[in-house]
């Protein structure tokens, strides 16, 4: 059965056009933030103030093995730090699944996060820190994606339209 995982930094619209391609295609949508707290019991932020940043990529990587482990087809957002782990990456690339980069310009993820409230990882800038977490992930991104999506425009089911499912 078919897979699409959407990777991309936060602000991209993983959960928007995640939510798009599912009402397009009638298979269902799994939110990263939701398979992670299920993984764990925790949200993102909470993980993040209260055990650190090694537990929430534990609990992203977690969260990743949950989903690799469901039968398709469905579309899934997937954390956007993941693939800072290399063997996070291998296993998105060794999977049967579609993975469709979302990418997006940092001043569109600047505007899109706005003061970057609930991600206190993006600090007092978080345009310098969106550009500096670019500049790590772009590549690593790319590493793994079959499909590149620019969404610097366009509505959440104008881009869905544009991604090339598997058949």
């Amino acid at each position: 059965m078919s897979r699409v995982l959407l990777v991309g930094m936060m602000g991209t619209g993983k959960t928007t056009v995640g939510r798009a391609l599912s009402a397009r295609t009638g298979w269902p949508y799994l939110d990263n933030d939701e398979l992670l707290q299920r993984a764990r019991g925790r949200t993102a932020p909470e993980l993040l103030a209260t055990e650190g940043e090694p537990a929430l990529r534990a609990a992203e990587s977690a969260a990743l093995t949950l989903v690799l482990g469901l039968p398709g087809p469905f579309i899934a957002g997937v954390a956007g730090g993941v693939v800072l782990d290399p063997a996070d990456r291998a296993r998105l690339v060794a999977s049967s699944a579609t993975i469709i980069w979302l990418r997006a310009t940092v001043t569109t993820l600047a505007g899109r996060v706005g003061a970057g409230a609930g991600r206190s990882w993006l600090g007092d800038d978080p345009a310098v820190a969106l550009a500096r977490l670019a500049a790590t992930r772009d590549p690593l991104y790319a590493e793994v994606a079959d499909q590149v999506l620019d969404v610097d425009a366009g509505t959440p089911d104008e881009l869905a339209a544009r991604i090339d499912l598997p058949t």
